[in-house]
């Protein structure tokens, strides 16, 4: 008996140091690398930053920037990979170079806008636009993302477990649901469709689990309603056809887009 409480005890210990001492931003490269070299994709450098990111040029300068403050919501390898797949589900979908061309002709038409009003009203649309469209375009970056994590051999389910960390929204708040609920939701949904068996292993921890207690009853609803059921599958079959695609035209052109090329010409 004293044999198995001193094992027990030297384990909680280990578990307890390897989580005070974990430093994700050393593990960035590592991850990162791991990631690029199982999907094949083109090789490139890690940064770390504090900036706000933009990886809308990762294809002339081979750079790919990881937010310093997204990464303190890691706390293992998987994680750090969540936040990594995010990024580069962007770059392969080419949300990240449509948003850093919207932003630059944004931020030059606002450059020579004189009157206060009107430049007022403009740059209050395009943060509009661009929150809209980011919506959209983040959720598309997640599932990709985590198509991304399974080839490279990371759990999936580390990414609704860092968003769930995150902030929310004030709709989260309000509603008192779970942090980032629709993103999480629609990466749970892709990930229960495509990928069952990664659902089925699981993911332990308490954000998870929480998590999932709070899904339980939307996701019985919609499996007791037939119409609802036959929706689900059709659109997360169409998702992943529509991801893999995406990911086999970034691999084909070496990451080049219509975006990227616009804003290169336009610097010209």
């Amino acid at each position: 008996m004293k044999k198995i409480l001193l094992t027990l005890l030297c384990l909680f210990t280990m578990l307890s140091t390897n989580a005070a001492t974990f430093n994700p931003e050393s593990r960035v490269t590592t991850v990162g690398n791991t990631l690029i070299s199982k999907n094949g994709l083109p090789s490139v450098n890690f940064n770390v930053t504090n900036s706000p990111v933009d990886n809308g040029d990762i294809v002339t300068n081979k750079k790919l920037c990881i937010s310093r403050d997204k990464l303190k919501y890691t706390g293992n390898d998987n994680e750090v990979a969540a936040i990594i797949s995010q990024e580069m589900g962007a770059i392969v979908n080419a949300s990240a170079s449509k948003k850093s061309l919207i932003n630059s002709v944004s931020n030059s038409i606002l450059g020579n806008i004189s009157s206060e009003g009107l430049y007022n009203f403009a740059n209050a649309t395009q943060q509009l636009a661009l929150s809209n469209m980011n919506k959209k375009d983040l959720m598309n970056a997640d599932i990709t993302g985590v198509d991304l994590m399974i080839k490279a051999g990371y759990n999936p389910l580390a990414m609704i477990v860092v968003l769930g960390k995150m902030e929310g929204s004030l709709s989260d708040a309000f509603k008192m649901q779970p942090a980032n609920l629709e993103r999480t939701m629609n990466i749970y949904d892709y990930l229960s469709y495509n990928y069952p068996e990664k659902v089925k292993s699981g993911y332990a921890c308490n954000e998870y689990r929480n998590f999932i207690a709070y899904i339980q009853p939307t996701i019985d609803e919609r499996n007791n309603d037939k119409k609802a059921l036959e929706k689900f599958q059709k659109e997360q079959s169409q998702a992943k056809k529509e991801r893999e695609k995406q990911l086999l035209k970034y691999k084909v052109t070496g990451g080049a887009n219509g975006w990227n090329v616009t804003q290169t010409l336009l610097k010209k």
